[in-house]
C-alpha cells in the first residue's frame, strides 16, 4: 500500500484553494472582464513604443502613458466611438419607430412580389420580425452602454500596466509555473494572436467597408456613410459577412423602384467586395498571421454572446489563446511516446 505524499498533499490543496479564490473573484469582477481583455490587447500594441520612450528617450513613465492611451483614443478608439454613436441614433430611432419599419418592409414586400412574383416575407414571417426587432434592438442599446463602460475600465487597467510595465512582466515571468522556453513561446505566441486578432479582423472589416462606400456612392445608396458604419460591423462576421449589407440593400433597392441601382449593387458586392476580403485576407495573413475561419466563427458567437459588440475581436482571441495554453501544457506535461505512421 503506497503512502501518499504529504508534500503532495499540501500542494494539492494549495492549489484548489487558489482556484476557489480565482472562481469568487471572477464571478465578482466578471463586468469588467472585456475592460481588462481590452486593456491586455492595447498594452501588448503598445508596449515597444512605451519601452522606446522611457528607457532611449527618457521620459517619465506617466507621461509616455499618458501620451500612448491619447494617440490610441485618437486612432482606435474615436473612430470606433463614432460609428457606435451612430448606430445608436439609428437603433434609438428603430425602436421607438418599429411599427412603421415593419409596415414598410410590408409594403417593400409586396413590391417584389408583384415585381418579381417571390413572396420573400410571408404574414407570420412579418410578425415573427416585429416581435424579433421589439426584443432585440433595446438589447443592441444596453450593449453599447456596456461598450463604453468596458472602454473607461480598459483604460484606468491600461494606464497601470504601461507604468509598470517592467515590473509586471518579470513578475509573470518569474511565476508563471512553466519552463523557462515554454514562458518565452506563450509571450510570443500570445503577441502574435493579439496582432492577428485585435488587428488583422478589424483591419480586414475596414477594408470592405471603404470598398462597399465607393458602391454605396456610385450606385446612389441612401446615407452611404450609414451603412459604411454597418458594414464595418458585419464584415467581422463569419460566413456572412458584408453580404448581410448588400443582398438586403441591393433587394430594397430593386423592390423601391430604384432597379439599376439594386442590381449593380448585388453584381458590385459578390464581385468587387467579396473578392477583396479573399485578396487582402491573403495579403495580411502572410504579414501579420490569420486566424482560423473555425476559430472566427465560434469565436464571434460566443464572444457576442458574453461581451457584446467587441466580442467580434475579444471571442477569437479567447479561443486563440485556449488552443495556445492547451499546446503549451501539452509541451510542458507531456511526452510522446508514439510516432504516428502515414500509410502510403
Amino acid at each position: 500500500m503506497s503512502v501518499i505524499d504529504n508534500e503532495r498533499i499540501k500542494q494539492v490543496s494549495f492549489l484548489l484553494i487558489i482556484l476557489l479564490l480565482a472562481y469568487v473573484l471572477f464571478k465578482e469582477l466578471y463586468t469588467f472582464f472585456p475592460g481588462f481583455l481590452g486593456a491586455v490587447t492595447m498594452y501588448i500594441l503598445s508596449r515597444k513604443f512605451m519601452f522606446r520612450l522611457v528607457e532611449k528617450r527618457n521620459w517619465k513613465k506617466s507621461l509616455a502613458a499618458a501620451l500612448l492611451m491619447f494617440l490610441s483614443f485618437i486612432i482606435v478608439l474615436l473612430p470606433f466611438g463614432m460609428l457606435i454613436n451612430m448606430l445608436t441614433d439609428k437603433i434609438g430611432y428603430a425602436v421607438s419607430h418599429s411599427q412603421e419599419m415593419v409596415a414598410g418592409i410590408e409594403k417593400l414586400n409586396l413590391r417584389i412580389k408583384d415585381s418579381t412574383n417571390f413572396d420573400v416575407l410571408s404574414q407570420v414571417k412579418l410578425e415573427r420580425l416585429q416581435g424579433y426587432l421589439t426584443s432585440v434592438l433595446p438589447t443592441l442599446l444596453g450593449a453599447t452602454f456596456n461598450t463604453l463602460t468596458a472602454i473607461a475600465i480598459l483604460y484606468f487597467i491600461l494606464y497601470f500596466m504601461l507604468v509598470n510595465a517592467r515590473e509586471m512582466e518579470a513578475w509573470l515571468y518569474e511565476y508563471i509555473p512553466l519552463k523557462d522556453e515554454n514562458v518565452l513561446r506563450l509571450g510570443t505566441e500570445f503577441h502574435k494572436l493579439v496582432i492577428a486578432n485585435a488587428v488583422g479582423i478589424p483591419a480586414i472589416a475596414l477594408i470592405q467597408g471603404v470598398v462597399s462606400i465607393i458602391g454605396y456612392f456610385i450606385f446612389q445608396v441612401p446615407q452611404p456613410v450609414f451603412w459604411f458604419a454597418v458594414t464595418c460591423f458585419t464584415a467581422m462576421l463569419p460566413v456572412v459577412g458584408a453580404a448581410a449589407v448588400y443582398v438586403p440593400m441591393g433587394l430594397y433597392l430593386i423592390g423601391t423602384g430604384m432597379t439599376w441601382q439594386g442590381i449593380g449593387i448585388l453584381v458590385y458586392g459578390f464581385a468587387v467586395v467579396g473578392t477583396s476580403d479573399n485578396i487582402f485576407r491573403f495579403v495580411l495573413a502572410k504579414r501579420i498571421g490569420d486566424v482560423h475561419p473555425l476559430i472566427t466563427v465560434f469565436g464571434v458567437l460566443i464572444g457576442v454572446n458574453l461581451f457584446g459588440f467587441i466580442g467580434l475581436i475579444f471571442g477569437p482571441l479567447l479561443i486563440s489563446m485556449f488552443i495556445l495554453l492547451l499546446e503549451i501544457y501539452s509541451n510542458e506535461f507531456f511526452t510522446k511516446k508514439r510516432e504516428v505512421r502515414i500509410k502510403q
